[in-house]
């Protein structure tokens, strides 16, 4: 154990609250950190709005949690922590790693973005680095200052939906085009998406046309993924929704 560790140990304990639709992924992950002295889990939660209470109610000095979320994504879930108590400290755990998503992540108030293949030494290091303040990106562990010198240049040579202000809700789709969009997903045809919501073939259409180029993507079925990968849409919240 160096000094830094000690000291934590002697000087602080750090709250956690995990936030994931995975049961097995949440306990194993509060497993490994309750071995440590200086970290313990306060709650656990499987969807964003779950997480927004309990953040409130408990305090936490980090939270950890998922972007693919039931009710609200992690994005949307660490913009509103941010606002509601902007010290405390987020980090994204996902099992998807895209440049452009941590971008948005970091922007959007994030103090760390990591894979689920971390291990949990690497994990038990970031909680404790971002509970002291820093941020952390890949390998480097950036200062707030540094940070934000590393967002700048990064908003700078983005392209596509990732370059939007933060302030856009992390979805740059309109109401409407998420509905078609969750359709896509479904697997329904232009025809079959006008025919439900009893709008013209063409403004369907038109509307796709409009998702893909705010995607920057080629096809609805690329359209489709991307809202699945950044938890924009769920299959089980559109299978639901077919079931209606």
């Amino acid at each position: 154990m160096n000094i830094r560790e000690e000291r934590h140990r002697q000087y602080r304990i750090i709250s956690v609250l995990i936030v994931d639709d995975h049961p097995l992924f949440r306990d194993g992950l509060s497993k490994a950190i309750e071995l440590e002295d200086d970290i313990r889990v306060v709650g656990q939660c499987s969807d964003g709005e779950e997480a927004l209470r309990a953040a409130q109610r408990l305090q936490p000095d980090v939270v950890l949690l998922d972007v693919n979320l039931p009710t609200l994504n992690g994005l949307q879930v660490t913009r509103q922590l941010k606002i509601e108590r902007s010290q405390v400290a987020v980090v994204v755990v996902t099992a998807y790693h895209d440049s452009q998503q941590v971008l948005h992540a970091m922007r959007t108030g994030a103090s760390a973005y990591c894979s689920k293949d971390i291990t949990p030494d690497e994990l038990i290091a970031v909680i404790r680095d971002v509970a002291d303040g820093l941020y952390i990106v890949g390998d480097e562990r950036l200062s707030e200052r540094d940070m934000k010198t590393w967002v700048s240049a990064n908003v700078e040579a983005a392209a596509g939906p990732y370059a939007l202000d933060p302030e856009d809700h992390f979805v740059p789709l309109s109401p409407r085009e998420m509905e078609i969009l969750q359709f896509v997903v479904r697997g329904l045809s232009n025809k079959e998406i006008a025919k439900v919501l009893r709008i013209s073939h063409q403004t369907v259409k038109n509307h796709m046309t409009s998702i893909l180029k705010k995607l920057n993507v080629q096809d609805r079925t690329q359209a489709a993924v991307t809202a699945l990968r950044y938890g924009w849409v769920r299959i089980q919240d559109t299978d639901s929704e077919s079931t209606r």
